[in-house]
């Protein structure tokens, strides 16, 4: 490894950054990089670069959620997404090459990328990537990157200049760096060499977050930079939004909050919004989803009914754009200190929380739209105690010198996570498919399943789809069982699902099967219900309730689409960045979607397409949005006439 430079070494050529440190370093690189947007793509690119052109050089980057921009297939979906892609990120915006190519498997020989959670099933056909992927849980990354000899970390930051000089912040990604320095030199490891690559739109924070100049060894300051990463608002659908109207009940007042991201988590947020801004609307809406009161039952006993007085506080691995929602809603409020004799006595009432200031929302890393990023800069401007930005390890566990004042920050917490299948006997699936494919990773997921356990008052509520289209048509995402698990049924705790809520935690073999089966979709009842009891898990005589029975697609509409048509449950419920068009051919190119992914849609859609009914208001706008007003081309014209039928049946 080179001398240490000091920070002397400024550059604003990042090719010249690049050749320099890759002369200085040795012909192999080992790197590490942030998760998500704190990576500079652009340095990267450089590097990669240099390694791809020389075969003498090798490169081994260790990083996780490489964030591409979708990469649309020929025909419809390009035809709606390449105009949206380059409006939604901008002309200029800059992939990671060496993404784009593992995800064709056509990496160079000299090298290697090692994610520990991948943009969720974007490379499920990558070779490279499946082989290269590193299991890991969050917390454990840093541990482990320190015995992989990295000479080099790169990261972007903000920087600020004052009168005590230069500093910077690790903004979006202090979640790792943090953890991995300290390791190094508790261990007395060689320290790589670090470079700072200034973005002028990432916003300052400070706490934890804020490092001296003195931190980095290189600092890196293009002339111009291009936007940040911002996620594109997804739509929330009427099962979303019940399982969301579920999963509300849950979350106790004065208690701490752990989310996620996606339509699931967009639906709890907007439930919570609900619950303490028309809570009549909410209990009507909870018991048209609840006829037989079960969720109630355990709102009284988990969660609550009542609006919120106390607030919540935030503890996430990610701050994402719910946290800002409910902020601004007056609900994550409850301020919390790090200093155990203040949260003593804030937990027993003795503090008037405007005096000591103090932080709401705690988190390792943020990632969302281009709106949280301007709040959490306006937060820290007006009130910089607001938001702490900190290492992983002091988010995901309660482990070292802080467990005692973590425990009580994180008083009734609810840890609200997704998966993709769970078994009747509650372990959960949440990040490989069965022959062994990751679709994204364990990342924090099992941090807090284990943590509710260890929380005298806390709870781990894993959320999911009662069921997905699969290749061949609707199949449940509840299982008798399952080739890969992420949670073991023995961290069973809460599920729930869009027809309610399964509390697991103590519960027999049998109760479980019980449980689930009462929020199973109706038309796998049957099924699983045979192979519980062919395995000796459900008593012979056990029959399904009828109430169970009605837990179907129709019922759910039954219940919620007044709401719906009313606003009360809008399809956007955080505001679109697609325009109304786009929003109208939305479900129109879903449906298609859907239906060519099984032979029984392919036979549905043919029959459509040969009626596909009258003329539907807007369909002009929709065509001519999606340049197939006059198509001049056969592939033209079939897929207008594919594009009609799914607006036509929308109606």
């Amino acid at each position: 490894m080179i001398a240490r430079m000091s920070i002397e070494h400024r550059y604003a050529d990042t090719d010249a950054c690049a050749r320099d440190l890759a002369d200085g370093l040795g012909p192999h690189l080992r790197i590490a990089a942030p998760l998500g947007l704190g990576k500079p793509h652009g340095l990267l690119n450089a590097l990669y670069r240099l390694v791809a052109a020389d075969a003498g050089r090798s490169m081994r980057l260790y990083t996780a959620l490489s964030l591409t921009r979708p990469q649309p297939t020929p025909g419809l979906e390009q035809r709606f997404l390449g105009p949206f892609l380059e409006r939604h990120f901008g002309a200029d915006a800059v992939d990671p090459h060496y993404a784009l190519d593992q995800a064709r498997d056509a990496l160079p020989a000299n090298v290697e990328v090692h994610e520990f959670y991948l943009q969720s099933g974007a490379l499920l056909r990558s070779a490279s990537a499946q082989r290269s992927y590193i299991s890991q849980n969050y917390t454990h990354v840093a541990r482990d990157l320190a015995l992989q000899d990295i000479n080099l970390l790169v990261q972007l930051v903000a920087r600020r200049e004052g009168p005590d000089g230069v500093h910077y912040s690790l903004s979006c990604n202090p979640d790792l760096t943090l953890d991995l320095l300290r390791r190094l030199q508790s261990s007395g490891r060689p320290r790589p060499l670090c470079v700072a690559v200034v973005h002028p739109e990432l916003p300052y924070l400070g706490g934890d977050a804020e490092v001296a100049e003195a931190y980095f060894d290189v600092e890196l300051r293009p002339p111009t930079s291009p936007p940040l990463f911002a996620l594109p608002r997804s739509p929330v659908g009427l099962a979303e939004y019940a399982l969301g109207l579920h999963a509300s009940a849950l979350v106790r007042d004065g208690g701490c909050l752990q989310i996620g991201i996606g339509a699931l988590s967009d639906a709890l947020v907007k439930a919570l919004l609900l619950r303490q801004h028309d809570n009549t609307r909410w209990r009507q809406a909870l018991a048209a989803l609840d006829p037989a009161g079960a969720t109630r039952v355990l709102a009284e006993q988990q969660g609550g009914l009542a609006p919120f007085e106390a607030g919540l506080y935030g503890a996430s691995e990610m701050v994402m754009d719910g946290f800002m929602h409910l902020q601004r809603g007056g609900i994550l409020k409850r301020r919390s200190w790090d200093n155990l004799a203040l949260e003593r006595a804030a937990a027993a009432g003795r503090l008037n929380p405007a005096t000591p200031g103090g932080h709401y929302l705690r988190g390792a890393f943020f990632l969302g739209s281009r709106e949280l990023y301007a709040w959490l800069a306006a937060t820290e401007a007006a009130d910089p105690d607001a938001i702490d930005m900190c290492a992983v390890s002091n988010v995901n566990q309660l482990y070292g010198d802080h467990q005692a004042l973590a425990m009580l920050q994180r008083r009734g917490a609810r840890f609200f996570n997704t998966c993709m299948m769970a078994t009747v006997l509650g372990a959960a699936v949440s990040d490989t498919l069965e022959d062994g494919a990751v679709v994204s990773g364990v990342g924090g997921q099992y941090n807090f399943v284990a943590m509710a356990h260890e929380l005298p008052d806390a709870r781990s509520a894993l959320l999911l789809r009662a069921t997905r289209e699969g290749r061949g048509g609707i199949e449940s995402n509840i299982r008798w069982n399952y080739g890969q698990t992420t949670i073991a049924r023995h961290l069973r705790d809460i599920v729930v699902t869009e027809y309610g809520i399964a509390d697991l935690r103590g519960k027999s073999d049998g109760e479980c099967v019980e449980a689930m089966l009462s929020i199973a979709d109706a038309r796998f009842l049957d099924a699983l219900c045979a192979q519980a009891k062919a395995h000796g898990k459900l008593a012979a005589d056990f029959a399904v309730p009828e109430a169970w029975r009605r837990h179907r697609p129709e019922h759910l509409h039954e219940a919620l689409a007044p709401l719906r048509h009313e606003g009360v449950l809008p399809a956007f419920p955080f505001g679109s960045d697609f325009t109304e068009v786009e929003q109208r051919l939305l479900p129109a190119l879903e449906w298609l979607k859907a239906c060519s992914g099984h032979w029984r849609g392919r036979w549905r859609l043919l029959g459509a397409v040969i009626r596909p009914g009258d003329v539907v208001d807007g369909e002009s706008e929709a065509l001519a949005r999606m340049g197939l007003d006059t198509p001049a081309s056969w592939p033209g014209r079939v897929q207008r006439r594919l594009l009609q039928t799914a607006l036509r049946r929308q109606r």
